[in-house]
């Protein structure tokens, strides 16, 4: 097996990517072997040889339904909390709460 880590290396450079995405061809790598320049590689990224790969998938779907489970009221038990009741929800926060909902209840009495 001939080591073509220069080649990947300049290949990834020319067309602007990771060296993870460039495909060199397996059948021609006594081709590929012999370009050791710039020019020589974008030849052979012409021709098909070296070619750039697609970028692979990173699907949302799981953490989508996950997100819509938590909307409902899954996965919230005791053993998924991270953080004191206060941090979780501020007392402060139920107490502005419940004096605005007074005081509405207050100005719609007094009309």
């Amino acid at each position: 097996m001939v080591c073509l880590r220069l080649q990947k290396r300049l290949a990834a450079s020319v067309m602007k990517c990771g060296a993870k995405r460039v495909w060199l061809d397996p059948n021609e790598n006594s081709e590929i072997s012999m370009a050791s320049s710039r020019r020589s590689i974008k030849k052979l990224i012409k021709d098909g040889i070296v070619v750039k790969k697609n970028v692979q998938v990173h699907s949302r779907a799981r953490a989508r339904a996950f997100l819509e489970e938590k909307r409902k009221g899954r996965h919230t038990g005791y053993g998924k909390r991270r953080g004191k009741k206060n941090a979780r929800m501020p007392v402060k926060t139920l107490w502005i709460r419940r004096q605005r909902c007074l005081r509405r209840l207050l100005r719609r009495y007094r009309k």
